[in-house]
């Protein structure tokens, strides 16, 4: 039966996790302090999902790229696939956080949304106004 060693994420404690599964099945998960540490090692090793961060073009920006992330999680062996949609993709000025930049990229059910403002040439960000 072969075996995983895990190191766990979900929280700062880091256990060390083993997980042992048939080509079907997970047989059984040890290390973990808590329940949670045994639901992430089940996932990573059934269907691991990551949430991707990186950056888009800015038409017209006060910034030449603006931050941005997957708003769910998608599966591990997309994400090569999610960055090259991602860096195929330029946004005009304005960006807003929160402002959809791809919708359900790649089918996942996920979005790529803006992690932060970036004002166009010449505008005024609100943020950044003098009282």
């Amino acid at each position: 039966m072969p075996e995983k060693k895990l190191v766990c994420i979900v929280c700062p404690v880091g256990c060390q996790m083993v997980v042992s599964q048939n080509e079907e099945d997970i047989e059984k998960v040890s290390g973990n302090q808590c329940k949670r540490g045994r639901e992430y090692a089940i996932a990573e090793c059934t269907n691991p999902v990551r949430t991707v961060t990186s950056t888009i073009a800015v038409l017209n920006g006060e910034l030449p790229v603006a931050p941005v992330k997957t708003d769910k999680p998608i599966p591990k062996q997309l994400i090569s696939d999610c960055m090259r949609e991602i860096n195929q993709c330029i946004a005009q000025a304005p960006v807003r956080i929160g402002d959809i930049i791809i919708r359900n990229v790649l089918d996942t059910g996920s979005n790529i949304v803006a992690t932060s403002n970036i004002g166009a040439t010449g505008e005024i960000d609100d943020d950044k106004k003098l009282s």
